[in-house]
């Protein structure tokens, strides 16, 4: 446009100065239009000039145009071809894209066990699952609360029965293998921690303490208890004075809350190549020769509760085959639970379970992070089965009355463990002192127990996180079976 608006004053220009040399013949004031004139010449030049220069611009400005045409291109193939991967690997079974990233997470450790960059993965999985999960609890709690929807009736009764009831049992049950299967270990060196709970008293005073901790620190550091109760204030406060925008907000900001959860736990498969990596490239199996026979009654009694104990727990209160939902159970949560090895790490993982299974939103998203801090099965059995051991190793003599007072401590001492990795360790001491055991002793034990965690606090922390769900659901079906509702499909095998 430039190009041609030149042209058009150059010629314009031209006959102008035509014009006036024609008219300077006859006008008198011929001299002052020759000065004009030449002027006007002198101008055309760099009218000429700028045609040209204007004429290489839109050359110039054609050719990028043409270049940026073709990169838009490239990039909208590019792009096609993310979506087209993204929608591949989203159609892929979760389950099945773990065990793929498991696999490789093994040939990586034994291939290359010095790239250090594929741990990675499984340290920034597990960091986003404890991040995200204090805030989801929350969030998720209090919006249930101030929409005026959630209702802690019978069946919240019934989950708290069976969290406090599987943890005794798993205590009870770890005493009789622990007499029918004594072991003794080699003492390790004592382990170091800042804090040792010294008695039972001491635990529940702590337990107590966590409710009303400050709200911000309750969620900084993960004290779902803590959580648990400021949401539980801060949406029946809602409820009551709330306006109806201000709770649709909240309700709005649980969703969004829960959608990066999601996300989160779609990229699993890459943080479980990456646990997987750390674990094998740096344990390997020889966890299995110094303490394999400790290692192999942990273990062996946990699958015990998980397989036979807990299921026939289920099958009083469902009256039906309760494994569909048993192993359904384990495999989406326990064995993402077995490697990040945080029971409170894998709340967000539980809830998107709970959601799948069909169960009351207002009920498991209180019941849930309950269960991540009281149903600890694994907990106890691990307290109980060490302090038996240390007895052993001492010669000690336990009778049956201080067995089930054993049982007991351990199953109250449990509901205190930590929602993290090795938690449960911790509380050794409290339960040795029962039996006079020296705190320099059982914290030689807590050692033994952090040489076997790799395997052992694993197992532990898929038995607990697995259990949170089996009796969230197990209360839920109970109370549709007293109403007349059909049990879902999955789980009798007939169609609704």
């Amino acid at each position: 446009m430039l190009c041609v608006g030149a042209l058009f004053v150059v010629k314009t220009a031209k006959l102008y100065f035509m014009q006036i040399q024609f008219s300077g013949r006859k006008n008198k004031s011929s001299q002052r239009l020759e000065n004009e004139r030449g002027k006007c010449l002198e101008i055309l030049p760099l009218l000429d000039r700028l045609c040209y220069n204007d004429t290489c611009s839109w050359e110039r400005d054609r050719k990028l145009y043409a270049r940026g045409v073709q990169r838009k291109e490239e990039c909208y193939h590019i792009m096609k071809t993310l979506k087209a991967a993204v929608a591949k690997y989203n159609s892929i079974s979760l389950i099945l894209r773990i065990l793929v990233g498991l696999a490789v997470g093994v040939v990586l450790a034994l291939v290359a066990p010095g790239a250090g960059w594929v741990a990675e993965f499984g340290s920034l999985f597990v960091g986003a699952l404890k991040g995200i999960a204090p805030v989801l609890v929350f969030v998720i709690v209090a919006s249930a609360l101030a929409q005026g929807s959630s209702r802690l009736d019978r069946r919240f009764g019934t989950v708290i029965w069976l969290y406090m009831l599987t943890t005794f049992l798993a205590a009870a049950i770890a005493v009789v293998t622990s007499f029918l299967f004594p072991v003794t270990v080699v003492l390790a060196d004592a382990a170091q921690s800042d804090v040792v709970p010294q008695g039972l008293g001491e635990v529940m005073s702590t337990l107590l303490t966590n409710f009303v901790a400050n709200p911000v620190a309750a969620i900084m550091n993960g004290n779902y208890i803590g959580i648990l109760f400021w949401a539980c204030m801060f949406g029946i406060a809602m409820k009551g004075i709330g306006s109806e925008s201000t709770k649709t907000f909240v309700a709005n900001t649980a969703d969004a809350v829960s959608q990066i959860v999601r996300w989160i736990i779609n990229l699993a498969p890459f943080g479980i190549m990456g646990l997987v990596y750390t674990n094998v490239s740096g344990n390997g199996l020889a966890i299995f020769t110094q303490y394999g026979k400790l290692l192999a009654l942990l273990v062996g009694t946990m699958l015990f509760m998980a397989l036979i104990v807990s299921p026939f727990i289920m099958f009083i209160y469902l009256g039906c085959n309760p494994y569909p939902l048993v192993f359904r159970c384990l495999r989406e949560s326990g064995l993402t639970a077995f490697f990040t090895r945080s029971s409170a790490a894998n709340i967000p993982v539980n809830m998107a379970l709970c959601e799948k299974l069909g169960l009351d939103k207002d009920m498991y998203s209180v019941s849930i992070p309950l269960g991540a801090t009281i149903n600890m099965d694994g907990a106890a059995i691990t307290i109980t089965i060490m302090t038996l051991a240390a007895a052993n190793t001492l010669g000690i003599q336990v009778s049956l009355p201080a067995a089930i007072v054993l049982s007991a401590m351990s199953a109250l001492g449990a509901c205190g463990a930590s929602g993290v990795a090795g938690g449960s360790l911790l509380l050794i001491p409290m339960a040795c002192s029962l039996f006079g055991i020296s705190n320099d002793v059982a914290m030689q034990m807590v050692g033994v127990g952090f040489i076997i965690g790799v395997v052992q606090d694993s197992v532990e922390t898929a038995l607990n996180s697995a259990g949170d769900v089996e009796f969230a659901a197990t209360a839920e079906y109970h109370q549709w079976s007293k109403q007349g509702k059909p049990l879902p499909e999955f789980l009798t095998g007939k169609k609704n």
